[in-house]
């Protein structure tokens, strides 16, 4: 080889080597140009415009920490504003074997996690969120992201009714941060989590201390009334008396109230059989609500306050032009939403309650229904006047708990009516036999509250009740058109 030959290859590798750091620093400097373009078209709305550019930048420089970012973005918008969560998985997927030592790949195990927490229709269904809320704790100690994750698992292991674990990621998130927004929330379910280990006391400083230390923020208001409504139905036990026709003493200005419920927010719902229609009490006025259904046999209030109708004929009714459900029930005994999306339906026909996921596809839980409502946790409690026993089950429909007919009253009851509970726990009825009113329970099946019609001076066809926030019961006498708070 000539000396011209080997003077050129040493020039070129000279040029290159002394040119590499500025091509390099050009392609940093255009990652970052086409990162900070598709954000302001994103800002814009005009999101075709920022796809395409965050997709130049993915292909243009795909090992630069913009391409991170910009595959967080359009995880982000699958996940914000088209709603498509599974759209999103495979974005956070390459954040997390491509910048694994990023804290990016923190943040997308979380959003991972998050989504495949929403989409677990069971409590068992968690685990392959867990599995991420837990690598963001042990890979990314010091990210910002660990605050969220420890409540995520906080939160997921209280639904998996694991308890103990709930109350550790909870007490860690308000080590780190107590004054994180995450903290009140988590202070709340911390609380909340002592109350069902029965440490009542132990929930009820807990709840005062939130208010004590965060006074002006939303979850000190719950705090407040949850401890108002604990020492009152647990502590003091008032005597049930009746307030008379309510609200305001208004009587007869109803058509057939026949069934009761309460709303996400403590809103009150009622349905009128000769209306074939529900409303929502507002201000003292009706304001009607929900699909109309002939003979309806229970009212269902989704978390987000859409209110649906259940009969015999259709099943679950969500619309005015009702199609039947894919497992309608012969004879409803009531109905509810858990946190999960399942719908809870009870029937008196097969002996069962079917749970309806939203993706579709039923399993049927043994308990031989006459009445059923939702208890904190994702389970229900029902009654089985064939047994005669209420029975408390968890999310997964397995019993935990379970109570006689007329335990801890002076008479036993036989039947029982209708059923209502309260996010703290309580549950009441409309019970008949040698006992006729209305029973208390506590989250731990104590009786903490009864009467009889003829102790409160009341007489009538009740055949609903709901419970409201400051403990009160609500009863619908479908007899005289009226309504009668007890408290």
């Amino acid at each position: 080889m000539s000396s011209f030959g080997i003077g050129m290859r040493s020039s070129t590798l000279a040029l290159c080597l002394a040119l590499g750091p500025c091509l390099l620093g050009q392609e940093g400097d255009m990652a970052e140009r086409l990162f900070s373009s598709g954000g302001r078209a994103y800002a814009t709305k005009a999101y075709p415009e920022a796809i395409e550019t965050w997709n130049q930048l993915l292909q243009a420089a795909p090992r630069s920490p913009f391409a991170a970012q910009a595959l967080m973005a359009l995880a982000r918008h699958q996940l914000e504003v088209e709603k498509k969560p599974e759209a999103a998985l495979p974005f956070l997927d390459r954040v997390k074997v491509e910048f694994l030592k990023t804290p990016y790949a923190a943040e997308a195990m979380l959003l991972r996690g998050k989504i495949l927490a929403s989409r677990s229709s069971t409590p068992l269904e968690l685990k392959e969120a867990l599995a991420e809320f837990n690598r963001v704790v042990d890979l990314y100690p010091d990210s910002p992201a660990v605050q969220e994750a420890r409540f995520q698992m906080g939160s997921a292991f209280f639904l998996q009714a694991q308890w103990g674990r709930a109350l550790q990621n909870f007490t860690e998130l308000l080590r780190l941060d107590p004054a994180t927004p995450l903290a009140c929330k988590a202070q709340l379910r911390f609380a909340e989590t002592l109350d069902i280990m029965g440490d009542t006391t132990g929930c009820l400083r807990a709840l005062q201390a939130l208010r004590n230390q965060r006074p002006q923020a939303p979850e000190s208001a719950e705090a407040a009334w949850r401890i108002d409504l604990i020492v009152k139905q647990r502590f003091l036990k008032p005597a049930l008396h009746s307030q008379g026709p309510w609200p305001d003493g208004r009587a007869k200005w109803l058509k057939t109230p026949t069934l009761l419920a309460t709303g996400p927010e403590g809103e009150l719902y009622l349905y009128q059989d000769d209306l074939d229609r529900a409303f929502r009490l507002q201000g003292g006025q009706l304001v009607q609500t929900g699909p109309a259904a002939k003979d309806a046999k229970a009212m269902l209030i989704t978390p987000a306050g859409e209110l649906w109708l259940v009969t015999s004929k259709f099943g679950v009714v969500k619309a005015d032009n009702p199609q039947p459900t894919e497992s309608p029930a012969q004879a409803p005994t009531g109905a509810f939403m858990d946190g999960w999306g399942n719908v809870w339906l009870g029937d008196a026909k097969t002996e069962s309650i079917a749970i309806l996921p939203p993706s579709g596809g039923a399993r049927a839980v043994a308990a031989n229904p006459t009445a059923l409502a939702p208890i904190r946790g994702g389970g229900a409690v029902v009654a089985s006047d064939a047994s005669r026993t209420l029975l408390f089950l968890d999310g997964n429909g397995k019993t935990t708990l379970s109570v006689p007919y007329g335990q801890g009253l002076p008479a036993p009851f036989k039947y029982v009516l209708a059923i209502a509970s309260d996010p703290c726990g309580h549950v009441a009825a409309l019970v008949d036999g040698d006992f006729e009113g209305v029973v208390l329970w506590g989250p731990d099946g104590a009786v903490l509250r009864a009467a009889t019609y003829k102790t409160l001076g009341i007489t009538g066809r009740f055949r609903s009740l709901a419970l409201d926030r400051q403990g009160g019961i609500i009863l619908a006498d479908r007899s005289h058109d009226t309504l009668y708070r007890l408290d």
